[in-house]
């Protein structure tokens, strides 16, 4: 192997051992212990976090938003845990760890179950307990600290509770909200949508007797909030104003942060090669001289025979057919029964789409379909692995994206909806040997577009309700772009718009079930 083949894998690893390293640091100043906390009938995975003392001056109850975990609330719990409070930080249902169903009603349910039995077993004390939360686990932290004599409340960028600022009553995650607790911190970032910010600061205003307080972090998004050191001390200063504790103490490290974007960093750079090397040599049989990679890919180039379809024909098909899918979808989910909250909608529309757009370029489909078992199953392996790579390295950094057994259950289906989709956007997108990969694509994202375009259309002007989707649609363009340039690989190496779909299907299948909420 020559030395510039062999250079970005090095330089790929390089990365994901230093990020290792950082991530990892030689000592800790916490104590973590995961219990199940059986509360109304809520069986709560549940992470306890303190500084390794018997004795501690407080609790803090900790919920996380929609779509998040226990454990990318470790940088405000360890926040607390450096106060000297024991800080229980649970998986809401449906998330993480804890089983289903998910509803905002049972979460904020389960959480004030868990709230009453930790004061029945004598883990707190009422008088010397903070909530806490961040968007959804903000509303619930309200909710929470309005059923309990709780010290304070702490919500962090909270999920809006009453239809105000420009914020329609159907995207309230709760109905009836009650009156703001008094002594609450209400904290959000100036990146946020101005209605989140505006409601927030009607939460601290609301507390009686004027003892709510309203803090504005700079430059700081809904999500970063949860990584930000100024949101861990105005969270550690009122603690210690409303427990009487003393100050000075400290943040938690950085260190995993970091960690996890040099790690991430590595792993994109080495996703090309193994790709690659995984998919691309299976299309040799023989070779006698020369370099294998080269000639795989020139026959894959020269197989790659799928008709081009005309841009401006295929934006207008997307279109059509999404409109189409945003109709049925309105009177009927076929995905509904893979119960997965607001998942099962995402797959329902590529699937009615998928479906559409294959019907329309029946004739084109038993050209994609020629393709060797041994290539599909290479290029499903690549899929596969990449995935858990990735995810094992989220899980071990920074948030949980292993999957536990109920999400494993519902990837056939999952997997099923989404490759229609990809089959068909992998016959609009056009052959690698016939377009740039620029233009393949800009055209691929482009179509992804217009389809986002009529969901979000569709959520706000029918009122669909399915504004999981809208929070999440940074993230779901981010993972859109790094995996159509995963799947260019694909096509480039095997010549074969089924094995490009399969492996972007995969990837997609294995994203709905990492971030979706199970109902």
């Amino acid at each position: 192997m020559r030395a510039p083949r062999i250079l970005r894998p090095f330089a790929g690893v390089v990365l994901c051992v230093v990020g290792f390293a950082i991530a990892w640091p030689p000592g800790t100043h916490f104590r973590k212990t995961t219990v199940i906390v059986d509360a109304g009938g809520c069986r709560l995975v549940t992470d306890v976090i303190d500084r390794g003392e018997d004795e501690t001056q407080g609790s803090v109850l900790l919920f996380h938003g929609v779509a998040a975990n226990k454990k990318i609330m470790s940088y405000i719990a360890q926040g607390f845990a450096l106060q000297n409070l024991r800080v229980f930080v649970p998986d809401l249902p449906g998330h993480g760890r804890t089983p289903g169903p998910f509803t905002f009603e049972r979460s904020a349910a389960c959480a004030d179950a868990l709230a009453h039995q930790l004061l029945a077993r004598g883990a707190i004390d009422e008088a010397h307990t903070i909530v806490a939360g961040h968007s959804m686990g903000g509303a619930i932290a309200v909710i929470v600290g309005s059923r309990m004599p709780v010290a304070g409340v702490v919500a962090i960028s909270p999920a809006p509770m009453t239809a105000a600022h420009g914020i329609p009553a159907f995207m309230l995650p709760f109905e009836n909200p009650p009156a703001t607790p008094a002594n609450t911190l209400a904290i959000t970032g100036t990146f946020e949508p101005a209605g989140i910010r505006a409601t927030a600061q009607d939460l601290a205003r609301g507390a009686p007797g004027g003892s709510g307080k309203f803090v504005r972090v700079p430059r700081s998004s809904h999500v970063s909030v949860l990584f930000d050191t100024r949101v861990v001390r105005a969270a550690q200063e009122w603690s210690a104003r409303l427990l009487h504790l003393p100050g000075g103490a400290g943040v938690p490290s950085f260190r995993p942060v970091v960690g996890w974007f040099v790690g991430f960093a590595g792993l994109l750079v080495l996703t090309g090669p193994f790709i690659r090397e995984t998919v691309g040599p299976l299309l040799v049989l023989t070779a006698q001289k020369g370099d294998i990679g080269a000639i795989a890919q020139s026959e894959a180039a020269a197989g790659d025979v799928a008709p081009v379809i005309p841009i401006l024909r295929g934006f207008a098909e997307v279109a059509a057919c999404s409109v189409l899918a945003v109709v049925v979808l309105q009177f009927w989910n076929p995905m509904r029964f893979v119960h997965i909250f607001q998942g099962d909608y995402l797959c329902g529309f590529l699937l009615v789409l998928g479906a559409a757009l294959l019907l329309l370029h029946h004739k084109e489909i038993a050209a994609s379909l020629r393709v060797r078992i041994v290539t599909l199953l290479m290029a499903a392996l690549a899929a596969i692995m990449l995935h858990l790579l990735v995810m094992g390295w989220f899980q071990l950094t920074i948030t949980e994206t292993w999957l536990i057994a109920a999400r494993w259950l519902r990837s056939p289906a999952v997997l099923l909806a989404v490759l229609t989709f990809h089959l068909a956007g992998a016959l609009l997108v056009g052959s690698a040997a016939r377009r740039s990969a620029f233009r393949r694509l800009t055209v691929a994202l482009l179509l992804r577009l217009l389809g986002w375009g009529a969901m979000v259309s569709a959520i706000f002007a029918l009122h669909s309700g399915e504004i999981l989707l809208v929070l999440l649609a940074v993230y779901i363009g981010a993972f859109c772009v790094l995996q159509r340039l995963g799947m260019q690989v694909v096509r480039k190496s095997t010549g074969s718009p089924l094995a490009a779909a399969l492996f972007g299907a995969i990837l997609l299948a294995g994203f709905v079930l990492v971030v979706f909420p199970i109902n």
